[in-house]
């Protein structure tokens, strides 16, 4: 009897571990693994057709949109809270909302990160294409939209219960034509199987041409590294530093915004980390660019949230940051830099709002 156990507890055992082998390897078959600079192909256009020119202001906003998931109500169990999935309600409420506050500043460029499409997590709403007609419906006319994964696998398999299959990017909208895109892969600091079903960090580079000129404006939408040792931000940075830089010298206006992961220099003395052991971002050296560049920020209102409760209406009872903003090459001047305070509402994120002008 004792033997006949021992045999099928030695079968079962065999059993799981070949079906955990075998799920391993199948993620490592169907991991997504794009290459270093990859053409959006399908940059999609409603008709935009206002015409960029040198001398001309206009406005840019970013947003990290949380996948529509990560409201006031929410918590995260990466950030020492316990949620892992939102509900259905949640996510729609999350989506029609962010789509009305984005719609409300009217942007001419819009950067958002952590826009799902066709997500378990986020019930297959497809958000991408959400928040395009939304933007392109709004007083600021047709838009162009580039899309670029930095988030794909068919079944992310942690925490309990799974996170299941994810998709999800960058997206950049714009009211300017869009000459070309490109998706730029970033360092990734995950070693095999974690990378499996982790993500493919990139940036999104976009091109509008300027009238008159053989100048371009190149937009670089970004959302660096969370929950690393702080080598991916790192790694991240640089290269985006040497892009950055490349893309000046050959004469270009250059703005970079999204979310950094990082604080800005400063920040740390507006809001102060409360609790060490919980999530803490990096921090952006002033020098990491050349002499006349410049970080945009605004140090009056926090940009992110930790997640480890739902929003605290009381303001000391919250862990906040600024790690949203943007940089801006020597030749785009920076008129204005706002947080709009949104109370994080539809998201851990406030966006951040920036008028600036292409300096002759």
């Amino acid at each position: 009897m004792v033997k006949k156990v021992l045999k099928w507890a030695g079968i079962v055992a065999g059993a799981a571990v070949l079906a955990v082998v075998g799920f391993i390897l199948w993620l490592t078959i169907t991991e997504y693994r794009p290459a270093a600079i990859e053409d959006i192909v399908d940059v999609k256009d409603s008709g935009a057709e206002h015409i960029l020119a040198v001398g001309d202001s206009f406005t840019v906003l970013t947003q990290n949109t949380g996948y529509a998931g990560l409201g006031k109500d929410s918590d995260f169990f990466m950030d020492g809270g316990r949620d892992v999935k939102p509900s259905k309600d949640q996510v729609n409420t999350n989506v029609v909302g962010l789509g009305a506050q984005i719609e409300d500043q009217s942007p001419d460029v819009c950067l958002l990160q952590e826009v799902d499409d066709l997500s378990d997590r986020t019930y297959n709403t497809n958000q991408r294409a959400f928040y395009f007609s939304t933007i392109s419906d709004s007083a600021n006319g047709p838009c162009t939209d580039a899309y670029a994964l930095n988030y794909c696998c068919n079944f992310v398999p942690y925490p309990l219960p799974p996170i299941g299959k994810v998709r999800s990017g960058l997206q950049t909208i714009s009211v300017f034509p869009v000459e070309k895109a490109q998706r730029v892969a970033l360092p990734c600091p995950f070693s095999w199987p974690v990378s499996t079903a982790n993500l493919k960090r990139c940036l999104l580079v976009s091109r509008v041409p300027l009238e008159g000129s053989d100048k371009e404006l190149v937009l670089v939408n970004l959302h660096l590294e969370a929950y690393d040792g702080g080598e991916g931000k790192a790694a991240q940075t640089k290269v985006l530093a040497d892009l950055l830089t490349a893309e000046y010298e050959k004469g270009n206006y250059v703005i970079a915004g999204g979310d950094f992961n990082q604080t800005f220099p400063g920040a740390l003395d507006a809001f102060p980390i409360q609790d060490p052991s919980l999530w803490t971002p990096g921090v952006l050296e002033a020098d990491i660019l050349p002499e006349g560049w410049q970080f945009a920020c605004d140090l009056s209102v926090p940009s992110c949230r930790l997640l480890n409760h739902p929003y605290d209406p009381d303001p000391s009872g919250n862990q906040f940051y600024v790690i949203d903003g943007f940089i801006l090459s020597p030749n785009v001047r920076l008129d204005s830099v706002e947080t709009i305070d949104r109370q994080f509402q539809y998201t851990d994120h406030n966006p951040v709002s920036a008028r600036v002008t292409l300096e002759p």
